[in-house]
């Protein structure tokens, strides 16, 4: 049986509308705090980012939106799946981020949850909304390349 280093990250969601939808200027990284039922559902694969953002309220973040199943075994310890939760970050970096978002009118997108030595986190993207032209622009250059792949592959 194969063993799974422990440093690598085990990529379990990602939020790929988000990339769509929006431009990622900068990642950050952060715990989320969670019950046992819930870190077993999201070890299964078992959660959904769509349509989820994070907010800043009393010097702290949330992440909102976040569906993680309720975990099968885990009946009466299981929690609601749409709750609201707490992010874990340096209040440096949460003050900083707030500062960003009142200022230039961006936002927190969760991009991805994974697993990092054992412990879930999710990388959180500071984003600007992108126009409708925008989304056509990156459509056309993603497909712009994906045909001068396959010439330079069919010469």
């Amino acid at each position: 049986m194969a063993q799974v280093q422990q440093d690598e990250k085990q990529i379990v969601a990602q939020n790929k509308k988000a990339r769509h939808d929006y431009f990622v200027l900068e990642t950050y990284e952060a715990g989320i705090e969670l019950f046992g039922t819930e870190v077993k559902s999201i070890r299964k694969g078992r959660v959904n980012l769509k349509d989820s953002w994070c907010s800043i309220d009393g010097g702290e973040i949330f992440v909102n939106g976040m569906h993680v199943s309720p975990y099968e075994q885990g009946n009466i310890f299981n929690r609601d799946p749409m709750r609201v939760k707490r992010l874990l970050m340096h209040k440096r970096e949460i003050n900083r981020l707030y500062g960003t978002i009142k200022q230039q009118g961006l936002t927190l997108v969760p991009l991805s949850v994974y697993f990092l030595k054992g412990r879930a986190k999710l990388e959180i993207g500071l984003c600007k909304g992108k126009k409708n032209y925008d989304k056509r622009e990156t459509m056309a250059q993603r497909d712009a390349k994906r045909d001068m792949e396959r010439a330079m592959k069919n010469s």
